[in-house]
């Protein structure tokens, strides 16, 4: 298979900062798109990945699963695309294609799904690599058409971002008659609030911070509780129909479980990891409640997410780097220095 090279930035171990490096790209085959990357989104997950906080990574890393690009040439056998059009790649490159989840659309739940990267390029027998490079080489059905309306570099955070946040809004039937919460204002929840208010419903943010009140209403929230408040954590009680948590670490669902309604769920996408304290089965007996997960979304509902937020011109709120500035953003990602999501320039790395 004929392959080129390609600048990118990552990193060759878990100890080391990102750096400019030479990566292997696939020539497109018959199926395949080769995108030139304009602007890659930074997630939590690019910088858990990168420093192998989950024990799984795979080196080198090249991180990135928020892009945005421009069709630089197809496969002789794509349909979909053509030369100079504006597509988007998210968390997934791949899929075995013929297993009940992904005859359902749900490519996120195959066994064998292919994450952007740190997952295997069965053409070049290699780990896949992300967004944070010159260029990316997809097969059409995990590329992504973007409304023309919106802007380009808060469209790439919707990629991972916002999927994540309207995948349970959708599975969950959200709609006007909803009464949907958030948990924590950052790069998911931010999405959550917009795409929640988009769909009609009453939307609350659950924030331990007083001053995120003013940024949660301008985002689309109807109300802000702070949680931290025993009295007005007593007034939510037996109140939502959806709860969506996206606090990335370790914390106490209990306080948030009484205030779902009966039948009322409460969604974690937000933290990998064993939940301490131990979740109280009462409340959830006596109000038929439950806590579930939810992962991304597949390739068709992400387009549904894009069109939609065409339809309403949602994007993400931003901040525009450099890739030469990935390492202290993602110093800056720890301490929450973000609104509220960091997109990368891809122009940075041609220089």
């Amino acid at each position: 298979m004929n392959t080129k090279q390609v600048k990118a930035y990552g990193t060759e171990a878990a100890e080391n900062a990102l750096e400019q490096m030479n990566i292997k790209r696939r020539e497109a085959t018959p199926s395949d798109v080769e995108i030139d990357i304009l602007y890659c989104g930074v997630c939590h997950s690019d910088l858990h990945f990168a420093r192998n906080d989950w024990g799984f990574s795979v080196y080198p890393v090249v991180p990135g699963h928020e892009i945005v690009g421009k069709v630089a040439r197809v496969g002789e056998g794509v349909s979909k695309f053509k030369p100079g059009d504006i597509v988007a790649v998210g968390c997934l490159v791949d899929s075995c294609r013929t297993c009940d989840n992904c005859k359902k659309d749900l490519e996120q739940y195959c066994g064998e799904w292919v994450g952007t990267y740190g997952g295997h390029d069965k053409h070049l027998d290699l780990p896949t690599f992300g967004g944070y490079s010159e260029t990316i080489t997809v097969d059409q059905d995990f590329v992504l058409t973007v409304p023309d309306n919106l802007d380009l570099a808060g469209v790439a955070p919707v990629l991972c971002a916002g999927i994540t946040t309207w995948s349970p809004l959708r599975h969950w039937n959200v709609d006007p008659d909803s009464k949907v919460a958030v948990v924590g204002l950052g790069g998911l929840g931010h999405m959550a609030i917009k795409l929640a208010h988009a769909l009609g419903a009453e939307t609350t943010l659950f924030s331990r911070s007083p001053n995120k009140i003013d940024d949660a209403k301008k985002l689309g929230a109807d109300a802000v509780i702070i949680s931290t408040d025993e009295a007005q954590m007593e007034a939510a009680q037996n109140k939502f129909d959806l709860i969506i948590d996206t606090v990335p670490y370790e914390h106490d669902l209990n306080p948030y479980i009484s205030t779902l309604n009966t039948d009322g769920t409460l969604v974690l996408v937000g933290y990998l990891g064993p939940l301490d304290p131990i979740v109280h089965s009462v409340p959830m007996i006596m109000g038929r409640r439950s806590v579930a997960g939810s992962l991304i979304g597949g390739i068709a509902e992400t387009q549904e997410l894009l069109d939609f937020c065409g339809k309403h011109n949602i994007t993400s709120d931003i901040e525009v780097i450099d890739i030469q500035y990935i390492n202290e953003a993602y110093e800056r990602m720890l301490k929450s220095d973000v609104h509220y999501r960091f997109v990368i320039d891809m122009r940075s790395l041609k220089g």
